[in-house]
């Protein structure tokens, strides 16, 4: 680790409301990435199991210092069952900081925050500037919230399991999906009717546990940022180009989803040149889609300063596209139509 100077970030990685990734890769899943000596460099750890610690320091009803440990160790078991991914994590135990100190440990915790009331946890990062290394990084859960780590959930209490599950997606360097479908609830916001990623970045309504999974999408992102050895030799991906009116298009979401087991895979446009990647993919055939980010707040995907074309219909693409096993498709072209 270099001398340099070390900085917080903090994330808003919410299930509730969104996510501010520091940047995006080019390609492939959104990730979390810092610009360092004018180089892009994604927000990974590099060394692993990573060691997390626990806070006795606020609880709220319901929900004791074992029981909190138990409900995000069975979330981080999760993410290590990941066959095709090396991430590992090691409990550390019990401390007495809070999580957003900045004190080398990465630790998960309660922070009473009812200025935020649609936000139901958070995830910053404490990264060396000099080398762009990633030295903690720490969850709150809010507190004024009512929480619940009963095996088959409670009536109007989220799921801790669950959203400790999302929020070690970001911990681990993954931003959000945007496979999930939503409607608009009666005074405003939204409602999770289906989601196909842990990742997306939306809660499901109190009492359910059915975020305690991980989906495709997830298992190929966690997959892109930390490969096991020889898993790229037995997948494929998809590389194709988006254009609306012979425009790029930014922002355009494209899924690929596999007729012989339903798995949906995502990925987005994310450069100036309408092009996406979809990796991690087991060799076969896909259907495509292309839709636009209109299931979820766009700020949850993109930084205010990028602009994203919502202005094109939901297009399916004619054809099965065939991944190859250990590469990659020509570049496809893609045409979408505004609305």
């Amino acid at each position: 680790m270099s001398g340099s100077k070390p900085v917080g970030l903090k994330v808003c990685a919410t299930l509730l409301l969104c996510v501010f990734p520091l940047s995006q890769s080019v390609f492939a899943y959104l990730k979390f990435g810092v610009r360092i000596g004018g180089r892009q460099v994604t927000l990974k750890w590099t060394q692993t199991p990573v060691r997390y610690f626990v806070s006795d320091r606020l609880s709220v009803p319901g929900v004791g210092v074992s029981e909190f440990q138990a409900a995000v160790g069975r979330a981080f078991e999760t993410w290590q069952a990941v066959p095709s991914a090396t991430i590992a994590y090691q409990a550390g135990g019990v401390t007495a900081a809070l999580p957003g100190d900045e004190d080398g440990l990465s630790t998960l915790g309660f922070r009473d925050r009812p200025d935020l009331d649609r936000v139901l946890a958070s995830t910053s990062f404490v990264i060396d500037m000099g080398s762009g290394a990633l030295i903690e990084s720490d969850i709150f859960f809010n507190a004024s919230f009512q929480w619940s780590v009963s095996q088959s959930g409670e009536t109007n209490r989220f799921d801790l399991q669950s959203i400790a599950l999302h929020e070690i997606g970001h911990l681990s360097g993954l931003g959000h999906s945007a496979l999930g479908e939503t409607e608009l609830r009666d005074g405003g916001g939204r409602r999770v009717i289906a989601a196909e990623a842990v990742m997306f970045p939306i809660a499901f309504s109190p009492g359910t546990t059915a975020g305690r999974g991980l989906k495709a999408d997830d298992v190929a992102g966690i997959t892109d940022l930390y490969p096991e050895s020889g898993a790229t030799d037995s997948q494929g991906a998809i590389s194709g180009r988006v254009t609306k009116n012979g425009q790029p298009v930014f922002g355009a979401y494209i899924i690929a989803f596999d007729p012989q087991s339903s798995a949906m895979v995502g990925s987005f446009t994310l450069n100036a040149q309408g092009e996406f990647q979809i990796a991690g993919l087991s060799p076969g055939p896909r259907l495509l889609r292309i839709e636009p980010l209109d299931d979820a707040d766009v700020d949850s995907f993109f930084g205010a300063s990028q602009t994203v074309d919502l202005d094109f219909r939901v297009t399916f693409v004619d054809r099965l596209i065939v991944v190859p096993r250990g590469g990659g498709t020509d570049t496809i072209e893609l045409k979408v139509v505004p609305k």
